[in-house]
């Protein structure tokens, strides 16, 4: 029996999500939380194999960054659920040593498979996530583009990101409008965006 604890701040939603995983014979939902306090004490107490979090809550993403679960039931493997991300929130999440993400709009059926997955030692990411990732292509920026646009994004003016590098502020200029070409920018500002969703900066 595949034991699993629901880590969810709404009541109806938690409510649901124990009910349609009830209904499959391999599986039993040993815990709920709201994401408060007691998640940890009532993960010791019942040992789940599987732990699913919703993280587009405080509480729920607070609880994944900390990694409590992880350090203390290592054995535990950890579903996110999050509504939409995107590539860097992805890789971010994926850092934190989850062995999964999943998207709460996804079907039941892919829950059940994802849980199912984990506890059979493998990862799963949700194709709907994976290909938004994908879809993001590979980083065109150099690391000169890199340090150049993370300086201008914490908005210090060309003069000071060209004293910094120890270049002109000509040549400053001249890689913000190669930037912005390169990823299809209409502005640095909407370069920026660009940039940090898909993960760049």
């Amino acid at each position: 029996m595949i034991r699993v604890l629901l880590v969810e701040d709404t009541r109806l939603v938690r409510g649901a999500f124990a009910a349609l995983l009830s209904r499959e014979d391999d599986m039993e939902v040993v815990a709920e939380a709201a994401g408060d306090g007691e998640v940890l004490a009532r993960a010791l107490m019942c040992r789940p194999d599987v732990a699913v979090i919703d993280v587009d809550s405080e509480k729920g993403e607070e609880l994944a960054l900390r990694g409590e679960l992880k350090r203390w039931l290592p054995e535990c493997r950890v579903l996110l659920m999050m509504a939409s991300t995107t590539p860097a929130r992805l890789r971010r999440m994926l850092d934190l040593r989850a062995a999964g993400v999943i998207s709460t709009n996804a079907p039941a059926d892919r829950l059940v498979h994802g849980i199912r997955k984990l506890v059979r030692g493998q990862r799963f990411i949700d194709p709907e996530f994976a290909l938004a990732a994908l879809d993001a292509g590979a980083n065109p920026l150099t690391p000169r583009d890199v340090e150049i646009l993370r300086l201008t994004a914490d908005g210090i003016p060309a003069r000071e990101v060209a004293e910094r590098l120890s270049l002109s502020v000509a040549t400053v200029r001249n890689h913000l409008s190669a930037i912005t070409r390169k990823i299809g920018g209409r502005t640095r500002i909407d370069a920026i965006r660009i940039a940090r969703e898909s993960g760049w900066v």
